[in-house]
């Protein structure tokens, strides 16, 4: 071993076998871990290097063995078995190698996490990976604060039924639920059941930024009225099949002419597209040209076609006419000036709409106006 030798000196060797004092081999200790951590060592070397650590982690001593977890915490040199040990070792111990060394297997630390307290499941669930199987025993032997942390872990892998049973054994904890509703990708399994279980400002990200299904954004949306169900498709549009959202509607006779003109109003050309293709029973690409292409009598006929009021085809006909008018460049920063500019085109003109929707689509201009200004301010700042 005459590489090691050179670099782990045989007084710092034989200090930390027979040293008079605990701080003496700790020092000892850290300065030996280093060593071996930074030496290009052979398969022999390597061997005698871990029997030297193996003598470490049995020493009397908290500061040595904890100058060993320390040193080399994040180390492929410490031996699965020393690891373990030092895994059951007192906190201080323990938790350097439980948050990251890489001699751990699933197994060991799904074991731990079953057996080995509050503290060492938090200290597990912070890991820089964790695989299914770990995640599994979190979920399922895990403190709240182990779960939370596990799942504000973006580089744990969960399985689906390992979310599902945390929103089981935690419904009430507004903690958990807020922090698997942030994850950055949800089974559509799980954003449904958190829909229902958590608080609007947690809803409105779950129905922003992950896909829900046609029946769970009606659910959403029954019982309140339809500017309700329209700010949903304002955020869901993005996530969801907006095909299969307006049959849904249509099945559940919420597809009315009153909330097919207030999306219109702001710029959802898709949604009123989809919505007159659904009512008239025609091919959506169709109803496209219809509705761009083929002039006024075009619009007309689809329009007439899918059943919507007479009264409302000058309503309809002057939002195409303002979608046509308006470039939108498709960019962030450029989505509420597109739907100020909208709103304001069709609000101008004399059209036979109901006061109420008058007034939804003015309040809507307000808060579209605010989001706008809020944003050239950031914009500004950067």
């Amino acid at each position: 071993m005459a590489t090691t030798r050179a670099a782990l000196t045989e007084g710092d060797i034989r200090i930390l076998i027979k040293g008079a004092t605990a701080d003496e081999r700790a020092v000892a200790a850290h300065r030996l871990c280093r060593h071996i951590d930074r030496a290009d060592l052979t398969d022999e070397e390597r061997d005698e290097a871990q029997q030297i650590l193996r003598i470490m982690a049995a020493d009397a001593a908290d500061l040595v063995r904890r100058a060993l977890s320390v040193t080399l915490k994040s180390s492929p040199l410490i031996p699965r078995d020393v690891a373990n040990k030092l895994a059951r070792d007192i906190e201080s111990i323990a938790l350097p190698v439980l948050n990251f060394s890489p001699a751990f297997t699933d197994d060991d630390l799904a074991e731990i996490v079953r057996l080995g307290g509050p503290v060492r499941q938090v200290a597990i669930a912070k890991r820089p990976k964790l695989s299914q199987k770990v995640t599994c025993a979190i979920v399922d032997y895990g403190v709240e604060d182990a779960v939370e942390s596990a799942c504000a872990n973006e580089n744990a892998d969960f399985a689906a039924k390992s979310l599902e049973k945390a929103v089981d054994r935690f419904e009430r904890s507004e903690r958990i639920l807020a922090t698997i509703a942030f994850r950055q990708a949800l089974p559509l399994s799980v954003t449904e059941r958190l829909v229902n279980l958590v608080s609007d400002q947690v809803r409105e990200h779950l129905i922003s930024h992950h896909a829900v299904s046609p029946e769970t954004a009606l659910a959403i949306a029954l019982g309140t009225r339809e500017r309700a169900t329209l700010d949903l498709v304002d955020q869901a549009g993005r996530a969801t099949d907006m095909r299969a959202f307006v049959a849904y509607l249509h099945k559940m006779s919420r597809l009315t002419p009153s909330l097919i003109l207030r999306a219109l109003a702001h710029g959802h050309m898709a949604f009123f597209e989809w919505a007159v293709a659904e009512l008239a029973g025609v091919p959506h690409h169709r109803t496209w040209l219809m509705i761009h292409d083929a002039g006024e009598l075009g619009l007309k006929a689809i329009y007439e076609r899918a059943g919507l009021p007479a009264r409302l085809l000058p309503a309809f006909r002057a939002g195409v006419d303002a979608f046509h008018s308006i470039e939108f460049d498709g960019a962030d920063h450029d989505r509420p000036r597109f739907q100020r500019r909208m709103l304001e085109r069709f609000l101008t003109q004399p059209l036979p709409t109901s006061r109420d929707d008058v007034d939804y689509l003015l309040d809507k201009m307000d808060r579209l106006a605010a989001e706008e200004s809020a944003s050239l301010k950031v914009a500004a700042a950067g």
